[in-house]
């Protein structure tokens, strides 16, 4: 029997609308941005993105204007994605202020976060009496960072002055844009996702700290926290093509991201207190499951002008990022909420206290 077209056409209409619907849904990740990223943060253009300084803040703007491409709801200041912090030199502790006298003497006043929001699907503001559901996850939040700074311009090794920073931590703050990127393109997810970026870590994490003042939700609903720090080289104390997280065995996290796809493993350098040494740690002692995915292998260019684009392993990079898109979307679409083990998490330090 003929069949009319009459009769074929929306049948044909619903197929190309269910199959197209579900290619725009589809995750797909962008590997080529990886280098178009790095190149950029870590080019001698940006003179190592000094905190609190005008090359930080076009790291910051760089970010802030990929965010708005993706689609993302701004978080920051005024209805943009940039959060400007105040910062007072004066009151670092003295051996800092000392060791930034090394470096290029330019103003140092404010600081910037960048923040992108990717509304949960049960977030949406809704009138009471229509939102029909239970799900804890309709207020709860998944905090993904890295920090924006390096040291910027100072003393010459080699002839050269400018501290690039490209591991540490134009690495991390890819990994954010490049997952922001790629979660943005598929289905929204139950939990909202928090794509931040902070300024001044390496002057005692002051955009971080504006943010805990300041953030974009309340800090009790931020089920968890994932840090990138460091993932531009693989770290030979752990398996080949994985990574490790910090406070391995604080937390269920780690455990329940490997179970997703995560090739994760528990931090080798115990020694080093990795765990305390990343914006993690500060949302760590408000409650919040925090950690740091990291692959520093404890090279010889840490904080110096040679942890430059040249020394980036980006096959690996690239697949640390990649592998983490499927865990991340679990996270984010899953009613489970990580806890700290017993005793893993850490106590408020007491005013003072060095």
């Amino acid at each position: 029997m003929r069949l009319s077209i009459r009769s074929v056409t929306p049948a044909i209409t619903l197929l190309v609308y269910f199959c197209c619907r579900g290619m725009a849904q589809q995750i797909v990740f962008c590997r080529p941005c990886v280098q178009a990223d790095m190149q950029f943060l870590a080019s001698d253009t940006l003179r190592g993105r000094g905190s609190a300084t005008r090359d930080e803040h076009l790291a910051a703007l760089y970010a802030a204007s990929l965010f708005a491409s993706f689609g993302l709801e701004p978080g920051g200041d005024n209805g943009s994605f940039v959060q400007k912090a105040p910062v007072d030199i004066s009151r670092l502790p003295p051996r800092m202020q000392q060791r930034l006298q090394a470096f290029e003497a330019v103003p140092r006043t404010e600081t910037w976060n960048v923040v992108g929001i990717l509304p949960g699907s049960l977030s949406d503001s809704l009138p009471g009496s229509q939102k029909q559901t239970n799900d804890r996850t309709t207020d709860e939040a998944i905090l993904l960072t890295a920090h924006l700074d390096h040291l910027g311009v100072g003393p010459a090794v080699s002839g050269d002055s400018i501290y690039n920073g490209a591991d540490d931590d134009a690495s991390g703050t890819t990994a954010v844009i490049e997952l922001a990127r790629a979660l943005s393109r598929g289905p929204r997810p139950k939990r909202t996702i928090l794509f931040v970026l902070f300024g001044s870590e390496e002057i005692g994490g002051m955009g971080n700290r504006y943010f805990l003042e300041h953030p974009p939700v309340p800090l009790d609903h931020i089920a968890a926290n994932l840090e990138f720090e460091m993932i531009g080289r693989p770290d030979p104390a752990v398996p080949a093509g994985s990574f490790w997280l910090t406070g391995f065995e604080r937390s269920n996290l780690g455990p329940e991201l490997i179970r997703h796809g995560a090739h994760l493993a528990a931090d080798p350098h115990p020694a080093e207190h990795f765990f305390q040494r990343s914006d993690n740690y500060a949302l760590a002692l408000r409650g919040i499951v925090a950690q740091t995915i990291s692959s520093f292998n404890l090279h010889k260019d840490y904080h110096q002008p040679s942890d430059e684009l040249s020394r980036i392993d980006f096959p690996y990079m690239t697949t640390v990022i990649e592998s983490m898109v499927k865990p991340v979307e679990w996270l984010a679409d899953t009613s489970w909420k990580p806890a700290w083990n017993p005793g893993g998490q850490p106590k408020p330090q007491p005013p003072g206290h060095h």
